[in-house]
């Protein structure tokens, strides 16, 4: 595979954009770019903290009474450990997947991210995407910008995050589609497929699929022609053109996403680990329990639950838990074995990279530092300091 992230799609590499615009006035040198933070205020952090006691107390204690589980408590203690034991290896191996793919899809010479940078970087992502409610941007902006402090050309990393992203949301669109029909038609064992959460979902994974395609119909210049057709003048030509960004850079994602694919690097195999091994997670433990719905079923609803994922809620919780105990309803299985089974899940899915997310952020910021001295203390031709490479 060439080593542009642009060439690969066909798409020719742009010039290279500053990773960091500011500069001090006092030395003209550039001034590093800031690690993204959330601005936590008293009442912001109250108010989360809040919400998620409220939601986990209304998961764990109002709920399963409503349904008649007086004790989910007791209910999951009583779950095989071994089971669990299986599912939190499994949790770990999904997490593993993560990190494979992200390497297949940024990580080319003269890379600073070797495999604790990696480990670093996803995991810090991750983090910021369970704790904050922002269906993702936060993890999505931490990336990128430990991308671009590694050297990476800014927009070469815009483009690779819209590769990975695609790659990552191919398994879950395409497992809509499959799972969805097959259930629905029977082709997949189930007990009983209800139209809403099979064909609705395959739609709409359908539809997701044939959008982004479309984009790489789009000329890879197509930025550039939007410049050139509404001038420098006025508003609507710099309004124009940073409209006209978003698709031309999906479009490059994707050309650069299925280009990958096109070189069969068995990384790029991350991306199914990353949703089968954490499916499993929730397999393991209906297992726990001694329930074991269809593996269709589990497929489905699991996906169909990961929708809670878009709500402004942190790590989707409430949501996503919601969404998946309904959907196993909806599918016949018993109301109170998918309550256990999926907040036991969740407790691996939503906790268990929590705390090491956290560490590797602190980490992450320690490894951008060592970066930044790294370039500063490697002379050039004239004794001054140097930039990253800019592998692009």
């Amino acid at each position: 595979m060439a080593d542009d992230a642009h060439s690969e799609a066909g798409v020719p590499a742009p010039a290279a954009a500053p990773s960091a615009p500011s500069s001090s006035p006092a030395s003209g040198r550039a001034r590093p770019e800031e690690m993204p933070r959330v601005v936590i205020t008293r009442r912001r952090l109250l108010a989360s903290i809040i919400f998620v006691v409220s939601v986990v107390a209304f998961l764990y204690f109002v709920l399963p009474k409503l349904v008649g589980l007086q004790n989910t408590w007791n209910r999951i203690e009583h779950g095989n450990a071994w089971w669990f034991a299986v599912g939190a290896v499994l949790e770990v191996l999904s997490f593993g997947g993560y990190i494979v793919l992200f390497r297949a899809v940024f990580v080319r010479p003269p890379s600073r991210i070797d495999w604790r940078e990696s480990y670093q970087i996803t995991m810090a992502g991750l983090a910021a995407t369970r704790l904050f409610a922002s269906a993702g941007a936060g993890g999505i902006a931490l990336t990128g910008w430990a991308l671009r402090r590694s050297g990476l050309d800014a927009r070469v990393a815009a483009c690779r995050l819209v590769a990975f992203m695609v790659l990552l949301y191919a398994v879950f669109m395409i497992s809509l589609v499959v799972v969805g029909l097959g259930l629905y038609v029977g082709i997949i064992p189930n007990h009983g497929a209800p139209f809403a959460i099979t064909v609705v979902p395959a739609i709409f994974g359908a539809f997701v699929i044939a959008l982004f395609l479309s984009a790489t119909l789009l000329p890879v210049d197509f930025e550039k022609l939007v410049g050139r057709w509404a001038g420098r003048d006025h508003w609507y030509a710099r309004l124009a053109r940073k409209l006209a960004a978003l698709p031309a850079t999906t479009g490059s994602g994707v050309r650069t996403a299925i280009g990958l694919v096109r070189n069969r690097d068995p990384m790029l195999l991350g991306a199914i680990a990353w949703w089968g091994f954490d499916i499993c997670v929730l397999w393991a433990c209906f297992h726990a329990f001694g329930a074991s719905p269809p593996k269709g079923v589990i497929v489905m609803s699991y996906f169909v639950g990961m929708f809670g994922n878009t709500l402004p809620l942190p790590g989707g919780i409430g949501g996503v838990d919601g969404g998946m105990i309904g959907a196993f309803a909806a599918f016949g299985v018993h109301v109170q074995v998918a309550i256990v089974a999926v907040l036991a899940y969740r407790a691996f899915a939503f906790w268990l990279p929590t705390l090491p997310g956290a560490v590797a952020y602190l980490q992450l910021r320690r490894t951008v530092h060592r970066w930044e001295e790294t370039r500063a203390s490697a002379p050039d031709a004239s004794g001054a300091g140097t930039e990253a490479p800019s592998y692009t």
